[in-house]
This record gives structure tokens, C-alpha cells and sequence, in this order.
């Protein structure tokens, strides 16, 4: 099963590394050669925004894992989702192979119960807006396409540092320092570990084509707050958590100067009720069971240890 993995982030490099462990072809897309493959991978230069660069990528591949991530900007977003996922459609089309998605959960907008699968997409605009035009597009192309989505909430794990979780929290743990919040730490909040995320896309790789065509969810350790893994991550440390919450105010100016801060402000319907994600479709057609939090800090932060 000769798999393309779209993009080398956190997810794309779990699941190449779990793909290639079991001595699976991996072939690795995107812009620049990473520093390191797993041991059995190869690698190809790819713009995901270029047609004809993604077909030439996913020849000969049977599926293709799309991984790939854009600069965290609204207007970004709503430009070049469009065109990679067009690109991707059109190259499996062609050549066949079934794709898996490495989603998030923004096209469901605010929402007051727990995020499942059949929720409608949101109207919003920005990044909501742009990934729910995308889901829309995937959608009409089932009668052409075999295309699973794998959706999950903010996620941390080894090594991952842009996440709320990550080089103000965990990381930030491990060198010592005070873990810093942008948001609230105290709200219920669902979070996915990353080795769970790449399990989760393995097993729809794995899985019949009657398991395409939808969304799926990845199932999560029970639901806690951010405050309580930071103190999972501090434990693990043999220390207490130290810990400053940036106040709204001040967040709002810190806007004004850092691009990701003023992004985050759409996105305050994530943080501003408890968030909560029902995963049970997936855990039952899968057997899937998340990472305890006091694993997953752990691993998480001897990541980071100096």
C-alpha cells in the first residue's frame, strides 16, 4: 500500500513514521526536504497549490495522506485551502488513490453541545468560513473521489511546539519556566495526542472503502482542562506548575503587534464555553482508545527537556 503523506507537520510525520515502521512505501510531499525521513521513506519536492506538482507527487501511490498546513491567517486560508484541495481531488481522480484528510474542527462554528459528525457547517467567515468551503468541496466529489475526513481539537504531543499546549505550556515546563495561557486554563477543553491522530489516519488507510465518502473524529482522553495537563507536565517534572494567564486586555493588545494572537480572536468560540468532542463513531468502528493525559504530558514534556 504505497502511501503519499502531503505535508510534514506533527500528524504528517506520526504517520509516516508509524506507516514506515511497518515497512509500508512512504513517500514524503512537500515544499522543502524535511531534515529527517523515517528509516524506508523517500522524499519529493511538491507545491500543494500547483496541479500538476501534486499529480506528479501521488503517481503510483494508492492513497494519499493530506497533511499539509498553511501560515494561521484568515485571508491565507480562504486563498490557497481552496486550491490545494482541488489539486489533491483532481490528482486522485486521476490517479485513483484514495485520500485520508488531516482535519480540524473549525467548519462547525460555535456550538453549545458536544462536536459530532453531522453537525451543519458553519456560515462564519475566516478560517470557520474557508474550512467549511473546503468540506464542501471534498463533499461533492465523493461520486470521484474516495476521501475520508480525520477530525480532532487542538492537539499536542512530543515535540510540538505551536500548540497551546506547547512552547508556552509543556515546553515551557520543561525548561524550568513559567507555563503561560493566552487562554482561559480552567474550561473543560478536549485535546488529541498526536501519535493518536496518526493511529486514528492509519486505520482509515487501513480501512474499506464503505468507511469513505464521511468525517470522522479522533477520540480523546476524557475531557479536562488546560490547567490540570499543564499540571500532569509538571508532576512529571518532579515539580509543581507555575503559571501566568495573559488577561483579555492584554491579549488584545498583544493583537496588535503578534499576527497569531489577533488570528486567535475569531477563533474565541473554542475558549470562551467548555469544548467537547464526541468521538464515538470512530471509537467503535475502530477500537480506538486515546492516550491518558499523565502519558501524553509526560512523553510530551521529557520531549523537551534541554
Amino acid at each position: 500500500m504505497a502511501v503519499l503523506v502531503l505535508g510534514y507537520g506533527p500528524v504528517g510525520r506520526a504517520t509516516a513514521e508509524l506507516l514506515a515502521a511497518r515497512g509500508e512505501p512512504v513517500r514524503v510531499a512537500q515544499r522543502s526536504a524535511p531534515d529527517a525521513l523515517p528509516p524506508g521513506a523517500t522524499f519529493v519536492p511538491c507545491d500543494c497549490l500547483d496541479g500538476a506538482s501534486v499529480h506528479q507527487a501521488a503517481e503510483g501511490m494508492a492513497q494519499i495522506v493530506l497533511a499539509v498546513g498553511f501560515a494561521y491567517e484568515a485571508a491565507v486560508w480562504q486563498a490557497n485551502w481552496p486550491r490545494a484541495m482541488a489539486a489533491v481531488l483532481d490528482a486522485a481522480a486521476d490517479t485513483g488513490a484514495r485520500v485520508v484528510f488531516v482535519d480540524n474542527l473549525y467548519m462547525y462554528g460555535p456550538q453549545t453541545v458536544p462536536l459530532h459528525e453531522e453537525l451543519p457547517l458553519t456560515q462564519m467567515g475566516g478560517k470557520p468560513g474557508a474550512r467549511a468551503a473546503v468540506t464542501r468541496q471534498w463533499m461533492a466529489s465523493r461520486d470521484r473521489v474516495r476521501f475520508a475526513a480525520v477530525r480532532a481539537p487542538d492537539f499536542y504531543g512530543p515535540g510540538v511546539r505551536q500548540s497551546h499546549l506547547g512552547e508556552t505550556g509543556l515546553a515551557a515546563i520543561a525548561a524550568g519556566k513559567a507555563a503561560t495561557m493566552l487562554v482561559n486554563p480552567d474550561l473543560p477543553h478536549d485535546y488529541a495526542y498526536v501519535p493518536d491522530f496518526a493511529r486514528a489516519v492509519v486505520a482509515l488507510l487501513d480501512a474499506p472503502d464503505d468507511c469513505f465518502g464521511q468525517a470522522w473524529h479522533v477520540p480523546c482522553a476524557p475531557v479536562t482542562t488546560p490547567r490540570a495537563i499543564l499540571e500532569l507536565g509538571a508532576a512529571a517534572m518532579g515539580g509543581r506548575l507555575r503559571m501566568q494567564v495573559m488577561p483579555s486586555w492584554l491579549t488584545g493588545l498583544a493583537g496588535l503587534l503578534v499576527p497569531v494572537v489577533r488570528e486567535m480572536r475569531e477563533m474565541s468560540f473554542q475558549w470562551d464555553r467548555p469544548y467537547h468532542v464526541d468521538a464515538t463513531k470512530m471509537r467503535q468502528r475502530f477500537s480506538l482508545e486515546p492516550t491518558p493525559f499523565a502519558i501524553g504530558a509526560a512523553a510530551t514534556v521529557e520531549s523537551f527537556k534541554p
